[in-house]
């Protein structure tokens, strides 16, 4: 519930968007308590009855920035925003060329200190979850877990006390996913969020927080906080693995000059929407899509084919490109679209191999790659 205060005017909504054209200052009303609301006014209290202060929180997105702005969806706005809402999560914790976590309040100490990482999370942040064990486990060989929301707070986790629970949600209201930290705060564990929203729940009782700054996301289907929640899992590895002695400084420093070069590859490739629209228009009645991938890109897979799901409403599953002959590929025929991630060059010509099983079976074949794999043209019928 958010509480909007502004001259002789008291506001209630679900959501800060609701009401940002009437004021930016904001109370977070928490588990347990209660609110007395007069014209421009609030008090809380506990269920006791005492009074109990509260901080009142300044909104800095504007109202703007929740609406469609001259876009015909707001999905198209936020796909557009990625750029540079990618560009400004990096910028909050990099200055001059280094990761700086003060924000976000992770000490030094308490990273060296750190034996294990469980991530809990929910459909899409889930999957960045996925992404980010790979990445942690490279960058900073620290064992990672990905747990589901939905089932790590109806089992018994083991937990261990110098572990690190991460939580990641967009809204920082997910259900499941603020059970899961309630959890490991009573097991005593130390918990991090990484969340878009500024005072929500999860923000507020994680120790620790990263914000990213993806701005209000209203689209059903996330985009942009998707995109914002995978380079901060990249950035807390990076500085993990700095941290803990795994990766030396100039190899650091290119992590970090690779990362700010991102917004500009996605710009190129929303820039590339054209011949995206043509591949999509190509296949819009398609009744099955597989996304395959290995290592990483088996992650990214699996929100690819939410996305189609979502989005689309067509039948889509991702699978670790491997496991494909365990089954599945029965499942392929004539002008079913499979679309492999090729962005791993020691995993590459196993995934193409993987495909061309596939092509056997009469699939048409998309190649998501990097530049330089130009032999995927004499496999792939779609690259980009």
């Amino acid at each position: 519930m958010i509480i909007g205060i502004t001259d002789g005017v008291t506001y209630v909504a679900s959501d800060v968007p609701a009401i940002l054209k009437y004021t930016k200052n904001v109370y977070y009303i928490g588990n347990h308590e209660m609110a007395k609301l007069v014209p421009g006014e609030a008090t809380f209290y506990n269920l006791d009855g005492d009074v109990i202060q509260k901080d009142i929180t300044e909104i800095t997105f504007s109202a703007e920035a929740a609406e469609k702005g001259g876009y015909e969806h707001f999905m198209m706005k936020e796909i557009l925003e990625q750029p540079d809402v990618v560009k400004a999560t990096m910028n909050s914790v990099i200055k001059d060329d280094k990761i700086d976590l003060s924000s976000v309040g992770l000490s030094d100490e308490e990273i060296k200190n750190i034996s294990n990482i469980t991530i809990v999370a929910c459909g899409s942040a889930w999957h960045v979850g996925m992404a980010a064990k790979y990445v942690f486990e490279d960058l900073a060989k620290i064992p990672v877990r990905v747990e589901l929301g939905s089932e790590f707070r109806y089992r018994k986790p083991l937990l261990d006390k110098n572990g690190l629970v991460v939580v990641i949600s967009q809204s920082g209201e997910t259900a499941d996913s603020l059970a899961a930290l309630r959890e490991a705060k009573d097991r005593g564990v130390k918990t991090l969020a990484i969340v878009n929203v500024v005072g929500s729940s999860i923000a507020r009782e994680a120790d620790s927080v990263f914000y990213t700054l993806a701005g209000p996301e209203i689209a059903v289907a996330t985009t942009k906080a998707y995109s914002c929640q995978l380079v901060s899992t990249y950035l807390l590895a990076l500085q993990f693995g700095l941290i803990r002695g795994e990766i030396e400084e100039v190899e650091y420093k290119n992590y970090i000059k690779e990362l700010q070069t991102i917004p500009d590859k996605i710009q190129r490739i929303i820039d590339d929407k054209e011949r995206i629209q043509w591949v999509a228009s190509k296949f819009a009645n398609v009744k099955d899509v597989f996304f395959v991938g290995r290592g990483i890109d088996y992650a990214i897979g699996l929100e690819g084919s939410l996305k189609m799901k979502e989005i689309s409403y067509v039948h889509s599953e991702a699978y670790a490109a491997g496991e494909l002959k365990h089954g599945t590929i029965s499942l392929i025929e004539d002008g079913t679209l499979v679309i492999g991630i090729l962005s791993q060059d020691d995993l590459y010509e196993k995934t193409v191999s993987n495909m061309v099983e596939c092509k056997a079976r009469g699939a048409y074949l998309m190649g998501l790659t990097t530049f330089g794999h130009y032999a995927i043209e004499d496999t792939a019928d779609f690259i980009t």
